[in-house]
């Protein structure tokens, strides 16, 4: 009949792993912080679960037993593991990491976000490839649930948990073409309203803060389309006499790469006469992933590319 398997808890195994080390009941009390009296208690009781005497006296020293030079090494190895689980965790050699992330975040946002990313992930971690989805326009359990590794933009739709950091605070700007009517002379609230516009909006609205901002002065705007994403608006706007908001760097901020699609299609970006909320970009994270060293890679990497240089 085979005898059944003793039962070692951990504090046994760091025990038996010292007592084997040091072969000195008094060497490995003051390795484990503890007394002589308790250690001796411990080898009786590792004796007892064992069966095996462990270490027993030769003169003035104790050796260990055969069974004992037989745990040794497995001993050894078994505090190892250990230490390795309760450990927090600490760095991450980023050249080392194979990893996926996904990022859901609106168009425009991704379209910042993923050139400065991925440059940054070839210097530093080239075994890193990211995902992005677009935007939920009703809330998500996405974090909650796994499917997204951050969620990026303006965060309204968290559940309790949610890690949220904000990263970056801009202003709205009217987007227009060259040449746009408006370009030429002074913008006011009376011809921003007059002038022809796009709208954004997932959720497929044709109002927004801007119209409250106008109804302020008695006036309202005329809105000829409304498309889901900023780089659709940018892409009209740049071909045609429609306005369309785009965010921008506060003044005396330094450039924000949300506007470099903008920029790239050649619209000129003119103030709005009108108070218009700032707008906060910023990141959301489930609680799971706040001490991954790899998801603390990326945190980093998305701060660097989104916010303001003089905030590094």
């Amino acid at each position: 009949m085979t005898s059944p398997a003793p039962n070692l808890d951990a504090n046994l195994a760091i025990a038996l792993d010292a007592l084997l080390t040091e072969q000195s009941v008094t060497r490995a009390a003051a390795r484990l912080h503890t007394s002589p009296a308790a250690m001796s208690r411990t080898l009786a009781r590792l004796r007892r679960v064992l069966q095996d005497p462990l270490l027993v006296r030769a003169g003035q020293a104790m050796v260990p037993t055969p069974r004992a030079e037989a745990l040794r090494e497995e001993a050894a190895a078994v505090v190892r593991r250990l230490e390795a689980l309760l450990t927090p965790s600490g760095g991450i050699d980023p050249t080392a990491l194979r990893r996926t992330f996904t990022v859901q975040a609106s168009d425009l946002v991704g379209a910042a976000l993923a050139p400065g990313l991925l440059a940054l992930a070839r210097r530093q971690a080239p075994g890193v490839s990211l995902r992005v989805l677009a935007e939920d326009w009703e809330a998500s359990p996405a974090l909650r649930d796994g499917r997204i590794d951050l969620e990026i933009g303006s965060i309204d739709h968290i559940d309790p948990e949610t890690q949220v950091e904000d990263l970056v605070t801009l202003r709205m700007a009217a987007g227009v073409r060259a040449g746009h009517p408006l370009t030429e002379g002074t913008v006011t609230p009376g011809r921003l309203a007059a002038a022809e516009h796009v709208a954004v909006s997932r959720r497929g609205r044709f109002t927004g803060p801007l119209d409250t901002a106008l109804a302020e002065h008695g006036l309202s705007r005329q809105v000829n389309a409304v498309l889901p994403g900023h780089l659709a608006a940018m892409a009209l706007a740049a071909v045609g006499d429609v306005v369309c908001l785009v965010p921008t760097a506060l003044p005396g901020e330094p450039p924000s790469p949300l506007s470099d699609a903008a920029h790239a299609l050649g619209l000129r970006l003119l103030d709005i006469p009108v108070p218009l909320p700032p707008l906060t970009i910023g990141m959301a994270w489930h609680p799971r992933h706040t001490a991954d060293a790899a998801h603390h890679w990326l945190r980093n990497a998305v701060r660097r590319v989104l916010r303001p240089a003089r905030e590094q």
